[in-house]
C-alpha cells in the first residue's frame, strides 16, 4: 500500500500492534511448521503491489492455501518509491505522536533521519526490507521482486505505462508456471493507481485466456468499519488462530524500529490505522472481478 495516511478523529487506537512491535524481536524469521508443498502441486502466486499489503490483506490467505500443501510465491510489484514518506520519517517530533488520537511511535517519537526526499533509494530499500522479513515470518516457498517503478499517478499515459509493465511481468511469470492461480488485490475498491493497475493486469490476462484462476483480496476493507468490511465479498475467509499469530508476526515486521537491519516501522508510519485494524480482525475479504469491470486510470 502506497500511501501516508492522514488522522481523522474518532478511530480509536489498538495498542496491542505497536506493543507487540517496538523492539527487532517482535520480527519473527522462522518460517512456520506448514506441510510441505507437494511438487505436483501449482502455485498459488500472491501479489502484493507494495510492501505492507502482504501483511494487512493476503497473509491469512497466503497460509490457508500453504496448510493445504500449496507452493506459494509471494511477488512485491512495485518499489513502493514514496516521497510523502520520505518527508514523514524526516520529521522530528513524529507526525503519528502528535495527532489528537496518537499513535505510539517505533522510535520513541524521534527518527533522526536525514533521508533524501524523493523517496526512491532509502525507502525503497528499508520497505523491502520490511517486505523480506514479513515473507520470512510468513514462510511462503518463493519471493519474486518485479521492481516496477512506482510512477503511475501523474497522468493517464504514465499509468497506461505502468500497467504494461507489469502486465509484461505477470506474463512472464504465468508462462514459467502453468497452470498456477494468481491472487491479486482489489484494486478498482482500492486507493491507489498501483493496486488499479495490477486488477487491470487480471481483467486483461483473464479475459486472453492468459491465467483463469484469479482471486482478489481487499486489502483496503480495513479503512471500512468492522460490520461493512465483508459487503460485496465473494468469500470471507475466518483465520485460524494459529494462522492469525503467524500473520500478526508478518504485521510487526512493518513496525519493528531496527536501523541495523534497514527495518525503520515504515509500513506502520505509512499505515497505522489499516495495520491496527487487520491486527484485530481475523479475516480477510476476497472478490471475484465484478461484470461491469472497467480498466483504465480513476475507474
Amino acid at each position: 500500500m502506497n500511501s501516508t495516511t492522514e488522522h481523522s478523529g474518532g478511530v480509536s487506537r489498538r495498542s496491542v500492534l505497536a506493543a507487540g512491535a517496538l523492539t527487532a524481536a517482535a520480527v519473527a524469521y522462522q518460517a512456520g511448521r506448514a506441510p510441505a508443498a507437494s511438487a505436483a502441486a501449482k502455485p498459488a502466486i500472491f501479489y502484493a503491489p507494495h510492501q505492507d499489503d502482504d501483511a494487512i490483506g493476503l497473509a491469512g490467505s497466503i497460509l490457508e492455501h500453504k496448510a493445504a500443501g500449496r507452493p506459494v510465491y509471494l511477488v512485491l510489484v512495485s518499489d513502493g518509491r514514496n516521497p510523502d514518506l520520505a518527508q514523514l520519517m524526516n520529521t522530528d517530533p513524529c507526525p503519528l505522536t502528535t495527532w489528537s488520537s496518537p499513535h505510539p511511535c517505533a522510535a520513541g517519537g524521534r527518527h533522526n533521519l536525514n533521508w533524501p526526499t524523493d523517496g526512491t533509494a532509502k525507502i525503497v530499500a528499508a520497505r523491502t526490507a520490511e517486505f523480506m522479513a514479513s515473507a520470512k515470518a510468513l514462510g511462503v516457498d518463493k519471493v519474486v521482486n518485479f521492481k516496477v517503478v512506482d510512477d503511475g499517478f501523474d497522468s493517464t499515459s504514465a499509468y497506461d505505462r505502468l500497467v504494461s509493465r507489469i502486465d509484461a511481468k505477470v506474463r512472464a511469470l504465468a508462462a514459467r508456471y502453468p497452470g498456477a492461480s494468481h491472487k491479486f488485490t482489489a484494486g478498482w475498491l482500492e486507493g491507489t493507481e498501483t493496486h488499479k493497475a495490477c486488477s487491470d493486469v487480471a481483467y486483461r490476462l483473464m479475459n486472453d485466456g492468459t491465467i483463469s484462476d484469479v482471486r482478489f483480496n481487499y486489502v483496503y476493507a480495513y479503512g471500512r468499519p468492522r460490520e461493512r468490511r465483508a459487503d460485496g465479498a465473494a468469500y470471507v475467509l475466518n483465520i485460524p488462530s494459529s494462522h492469525m499469530k503467524t500473520k500478526r508476526s508478518a504485521m510487526y515486521a512493518y513496525n519493528t524500529w531496527d536501523p541495523s537491519r534497514n527495518l525503520y516501522a515504515l509500513g506502520y508510519h505509512s499505515v497505522p490505522e489499516l495495520l491496527e485494524a487487520a491486527h484485530a480482525d481475523p479475516r480477510e475479504f476476497v472478490y471475484t472481478l465484478p461484470a461491469d469491470y472497467r480498466p483504465g486510470k480513476g475507474n
